[in-house]
């Protein structure tokens, strides 16, 4: 690597300062999105690149699903405009657009211009699944182009089936948009606004969160001109090259300092309509680099649970990052050193036009596989198995004389897998960073009420540092009306899995509660006016041994209410007391008492997993 050919001081005042102009860019999209996706739950990604589409930075928001197949729909879109250029910078990225020779150039460089707005949708170019759309915005400085910047957000529709895993081909999940131009100094394409609204269920929504897009994006630009002002410079790549070129190294560093070495494991997600997933991962540590194998997993779906190479990409290298460095700063140069291979045609590598609607139902489950593969060779271990893929339910009213038509998407969270020195965290997405939107905001849409949203008792993992828990959410609604959900969910058949000795987390139930029967997952779903649907989400795996969890440990979680009475007899050995008042409802921590422990609680059992979660052996 060559020696930086800029003032240190100026790299590191150009790197803050762009983290703050991100900042700002996620801030002006927030502030003027108009589904609660973006609005509340930040389903985002804001991230500014060189001329040449390297990721420089990120905003601190957002998942690394978007975020990070941002950067390789970034490298498609330069493609697009200049394939040449892109190839010629890009020699060593596992970020591959085209070839120069084979690309097909649709907006040649001197056909961008100051006001162009590039956006696109499309799976195998940027975050894997219709409903997230991408925009780009070129910034020019005295008629040259000398960055861009970009975001990615969840629509609250695009039309086709309601977001689902059911769909058999991709063009049944939407409108799908390849790389076009939005808008350009004139004004918007008033064609392509008027077809996106044909043939969404959500017009406003939809195109108002694009143009949130847009104008971020315009905050972004802006706050750049003015930084080039202050610092004197005429672009930022140069700069922008040393910012990378640390995180390389840095990441790099952290490679270096683990045993090389073959480490696998396996893990089974639900799948769809009883046709389970199976997940395999071999890393390859060499020196400063790692190589990330999914050959063995499964072949890709008939059914929308497919990831593309991307967004498989996305999760590998988040994951690497936060197990081995989370402080360094993620851009291009941390990618660098991580190269990922998944089959073609494998459910890690779908091939167009397979159905990939839900895939995050199968990429989120990589960052905990590729923590069990690396637990060995990672000092001071890493977090147990968590509940991995984010419940995302879609509601949907449109009944004939419904007199409100309504589509709501709705975020929720499991427990995360018990740490090596803590437990796990209630109720957080992980390894999403999208948020749950609060009660007071659906409720206000729509004829939609939740009547219950509590955290799950018993359903961590115990160890001796227990699993976070789930949550039980019921919701009906109010009127006369029929009404439909889709549940896009896992971890119903196989819960999260324990480690070292830790016990495997309550698998995720989803009913009617007013008939108690069972609802599919992962398709539509028609109720009744009447209906109570019930979701139960599941716990995080526990770490170590039960038995060695301290007994004051166990009865402040007796106490808090995370754990029963009767579970930390059973399951931990601690035979606690209520002493209160029968009917009280307010229960203080002098209304229980330890009362004993078991004989065998210095001898646990050890067993790490479910009977239905099949073993993830390394």
């Amino acid at each position: 690597m060559s020696e930086p050919a800029v003032d240190p001081i100026v790299v590191g005042l150009v790197a803050n300062r762009l983290h703050s102009l991100l900042q700002e860019q996620q801030a002006a999209l927030v502030h003027t999105a108009f589904s609660p996706v973006v609005r509340e739950c930040l389903d985002l990604a804001c991230a500014v690149f060189t001329s040449t589409g390297d990721m420089v930075g990120q905003s601190t928001g957002g998942t690394p699903g978007h975020i990070n197949a941002m950067a390789t729909g970034m490298a498609h879109i330069v493609s697009e405009c200049d394939p040449h250029r892109w190839e010629s910078n890009h020699q060593a990225s596992t970020h591959r657009a085209p070839p120069a020779s084979e690309a097909k150039t649709q907006y040649p460089p001197e056909s961008l211009a100051d006001g162009d707005v590039l956006i696109t949708n499309d799976p195998w170019m940027t975050a894997g699944q219709i409903n997230d759309i991408t925009i780009a915005t070129p910034v020019f400085r005295d008629g040259t182009l000398v960055a861009w910047f970009a975001s990615c957000c969840h629509a609250p529709d695009i039309g086709g089936r309601i977001l689902s895993a059911a769909a058999t081909e991709v063009f049944e999940e939407g409108l799908r948009l390849p790389i076009l131009k939005l808008r350009t100094a004139a004004g918007p394409d008033p064609t392509l606004e008027r077809l996106i609204r044909a043939n969404v269920r959500t017009p406003d929504e939809t195109m108002g969160d694009i143009y949130a897009q847009v104008s971020a994006n315009q905050v972004g630009a802006r706050g750049l001109a003015r930084m080039l002002d202050e610092f004197g410079l005429d672009g930022i790549d140069e700069v922008a090259q040393e910012i990378m070129l640390r995180s390389e190294r840095a990441l790099r560093d952290a490679l270096r300092a683990l045993p090389d070495g073959r480490y696998s494991a396996r893990m089974t997600s639900d799948g769809f309509d009883g046709a389970t997933i199976e997940l395999r991962v071999t890393v390859t540590l060499a020196g400063d680099t790692a190589h990330v194998d999914y050959t063995g997993s499964s072949p890709q779906s008939p059914h929308g649970v497919n990831v593309v190479l991307n967004y498989t990409r996305a999760y590998t290298s988040f994951a690497i990052k936060a197990a081995l460095a989370p402080e360094v700063p993620h851009n291009a140069g941390s990618f660098r050193p991580v190269t990922v291979v998944a089959p073609e045609g494998s459910v890690l590598n779908c091939v167009d036009p397979a159905p990939v609607a839900s895939r995050h139902l199968v990429g989120h489950f990589l960052p905990s596989l590729l923590f069990d593969a690396l637990r060995e060779a990672v000092p001071g271990g890493l977090p147990a198995v968590s509940t991995d893929a984010l419940w995302m339910s879609v509601w949907r009213g449109g009944d004939l004389g419904e007199p409100r038509p309504f589509t709501l998407t709705v975020f929720g969270a499991g427990g995360t897998g018990a740490r090596p020195d803590k437990d796990g965290l209630t109720t957080t997405g992980f390894p999403t960073g999208v948020r749950a939107a609060p009660t007071e905001v659906l409720e206000t849409l729509t004829p939609l009420v939740q009547r219950r949203r509590e955290l799950r008792p018993d359903s961590g993992g115990a160890g001796r540092h227990r699993g976070g828990l789930g949550q039980v959410v019921e919701v009906r609604r109010r009127g006369e009306h029929g009404w439909t959900v889709n549940a896009n969910i896992d971890r119903v058949d196989f819960p999260a899995g324990g480690t070292l000795g830790g016990r495997s987390g309550a698998a995720g139930e989803f009913v009617d509660a007013a008939t108690g029967r069972d609802l599919p997952p992962k398709r539509l779903v028609r109720l009744d006016p009447d209906a109570r649907v019930r979701m139960r989400f599941p716990g995080g795996g526990g770490y170590g041994d039960p038995g060695e969890r301290p007994v004051e440990r166990v009865l402040d979680d007796v106490v808090n209410g995370y754990v029963s009475i009767e579970a930390a007899r059973e399951l931990y050995g601690v035979r606690i007391e209520y002493v209160g008042e029968p009917d009280a409802l307010v229960r203080p921590p002098e209304s229980y008492r330890v009362v004993g422990t078991s004989d065998s609680r210095a001898s646990s059992p050890r067993s790490t997993h479910s009977p239905r979660l099949r073993s993830q052996s390394r």
